[in-house]
């Protein structure tokens, strides 16, 4: 499926990374409103809008900013380095438990974006601001235990095993995560059969989507 060329092309289709993009069920319709107004606001900047990952994105002097993007329940605005943004009133909120730099700003109504539009202004600002600034966020490290059907691979394929140490640990991080979230050992096989080849040729998970 071929993804979004621009910002109206996605208002339009969506991000096309599921069977509901391009139909009247796609997760970016009820957020339409929402969207433009916000990029009304990154559009009084000197970010530049982009495509990536089938989604706005907004740059810096090629480097990636700020994601403008619509979810199930929400429209919102990703940081990419938002865990060093200065946010006094608290609204930039982790995507998930494990999320390390970025942070994001949701919206369910035009009203809500209204309401904030001030500090909105100001964290883009703030987000500007740290990347002029060449500021990095620290990054903690976390060990992540291997799953017992991902052990029993590596005790019996020893290539697989070598292939996958060679991995950069970002991809190796993102393949546990995937495995051990499974509850069902089952599910962990299927993940990890599912996978295999990706990892014999030194792929990360989401390599072959992202050169499409």
């Amino acid at each position: 499926m071929k993804g979004p060329d621009s910002f109206e092309d996605y208002l339009t289709i969506g991000c096309m990374r599921c069977s509901k993009g391009g139909t009247d069920r796609c997760k970016v319709l009820p957020f339409v409103d929402e969207l433009r107004h916000l990029q009304s606001l990154l559009a009084e900047t000197d970010l530049v809008e982009e495509m990536k990952w089938s989604m706005p994105a907004y740059t810096l002097g090629g480097k990636n900013v700020i994601m403008l993007a619509a979810f199930v329940e929400h429209a919102s605005l990703s940081f990419f380095k938002g865990a060093i943004v200065d946010d006094p009133k608290g609204l930039l909120v982790k995507a998930g438990e494990n999320t390390q730099a970025s942070r994001q700003l949701r919206f369910t109504s035009l009203e809500q974006i209204l309401k904030h539009e001030d500090d909105i202004r100001s964290l883009i600002a703030a987000a500007i601001d740290v990347e002029r600034r060449g500021l990095k966020v620290e990054r903690v490290r976390h060990e992540v235990a291997v799953c017992e059907e991902l052990q029993s691979k590596f005790d019996a394929e020893p290539v697989f095993k070598a292939a996958f140490e060679a991995l950069t640990p970002g991809r190796q991080r993102a393949y546990h995560m995937h495995f051990n979230q499974a509850k069902q050992a089952k599910t962990r096989k299927a993940r990890i059969a599912k996978f295999e080849q990706a990892i014999l040729e030194g792929k990360g998970m989401h390599d072959d989507y992202r050169k499409k």
